[in-house]
């Protein structure tokens, strides 16, 4: 009875681990399909400079939501700003290669003025 116990117990943590490495490897798989997708920043700015004002925003998280609930994802987009640049739901559910994408228009279009902390 212990011996099938051990042996159920140990499937269980077997099948955890393959599903988290499954859920792990779709991730990458949908970050690197958004990367296709969005490609190269628009406009000017570096990458260097995007993750500078959101390691400042939020730590870099892409999925993060303000204390306020107000602002949200990396770059800490409020929805209307987000929408402004073709977003579309909320910024913490998009993917990181989107929020960096529209980040650069967003920076393009109006300067670092867009985060008044983080990008000076």
């Amino acid at each position: 009875m212990v011996e099938e116990a051990r042996a159920a117990n140990a499937a269980r943590i077997a099948e955890r681990q393959q599903d988290a490495l499954e859920a792990k490897l779709e991730a990458q798989r949908r970050e690197k399909l958004q990367k296709e997708k969005f490609g190269d920043l628009p406009g000017s700015v570096s990458r260097e400079t995007l993750e500078a004002i959101a390691e400042c925003e939020s730590g870099g998280d892409p999925e993060i939501v303000s204390s306020s609930g107000l602002y949200y994802g990396k770059y800490q987009f409020s929805p209307d700003t987000w929408e402004s640049v073709g977003g579309n739901g909320l910024p913490s559910d998009a993917p990181e290669a989107e929020q960096d994408y529209r980040a650069a228009l967003l920076y393009e279009r109006s300067g670092p003025g867009q985060w008044p902390v983080c990008g000076q």
